[in-house]
């Protein structure tokens, strides 16, 4: 693996080098080169790990900002749909968007955490957005979770979802509702209209459209949050978009 990434480095190096200069090096120039840079390393092991950490930094900051584009460009789309959601504060003056899979166990293990913020910051908007990439069950779940909202009961019922211990097939997902006292004929009506169908298929577009690769991922303002992540990283984000606001 070392002397992979070392052979890399030293090509690139090489590379760089011979395109500056036009590709003046002759072939023994170039292997006085190679040797002059493999003993620099020899010697001093500590820049591959120097190269290591600013290549990462690249192509983080690449990412995040790949993603802040993405996300200014299809800002109406995420705005615009009034099927979503919206708990906390809905005039808020911080909107957090969060895309979720309700099998996902990393949403699961964000749920308490979430709640126990909106509850804090009494001032933050959070759009909730289904997003059923882990399979059948899960856009069964979505399916019911939306089919239930008619009834008043979106919000108990999705955070019994992302709760429960196991898998969400469709006896479990029936089971969990009656428990809340939904009327599940009435839920799996609803979830088989086709505008549940039409909004779960323009969730997915949008997030194809923003690249997302997983779930949760939590949108502040035009900052990508991937993944289960601390509480205080939202808090910053929250805190920061407030500052541009």
């Amino acid at each position: 693996m070392m002397r992979a990434l070392l052979l890399v480095l030293l090509m690139l190096a090489v590379s760089g080098i011979a395109a500056h200069a036009q590709n003046a090096l002759s072939p023994e120039q170039e292997r006085a080169v190679r040797d002059v840079l493999r003993q620099e390393l020899k010697e001093h092991p500590e820049l591959v790990l120097d190269a290591i950490r600013q290549l990462q930094a690249r192509d983080r900051q690449a990412n995040e900002d790949r993603h802040r584009d993405l996300i200014r460009l299809h800002e109406d789309e995420m705005a615009a749909d009034s099927e979503d959601f919206v708990a906390g504060n809905p005039k808020g003056d911080v909107t957090l968007v969060e895309f979720f899979d309700y099998r996902c166990p990393y949403c699961k293990a964000m749920a308490e955490p979430l709640q126990a913020l909106v509850k804090k910051d009494g001032k933050l908007r959070l759009v909730l957005k289904e997003f059923p990439i882990l399979g059948p069950n899960s856009t069964l779940a979505s399916k019911a979770s939306i089919g239930a909202r008619p009834q008043g009961r979106y919000l108990a019922f999705h955070e019994a979802l992302l709760t429960h211990k196991g898998d969400l097939d469709d006896k479990a997902i029936t089971a969990i509702a009656r428990g809340l006292g939904i009327d599940t004929g009435k839920m799996k009506a609803r979830a088989e209209d086709p505008q549940v169908t039409a909004k779960l298929a323009r969730n997915l577009d949008l997030g194809r459209a923003l690249e997302l690769d997983g779930t949760p991922a939590f949108i502040i303002g035009d900052t990508l949050i991937p993944g289960a992540v601390d509480l205080e990283m939202l808090e910053q984000a929250i805190a920061e978009a407030r500052k541009k606001s």
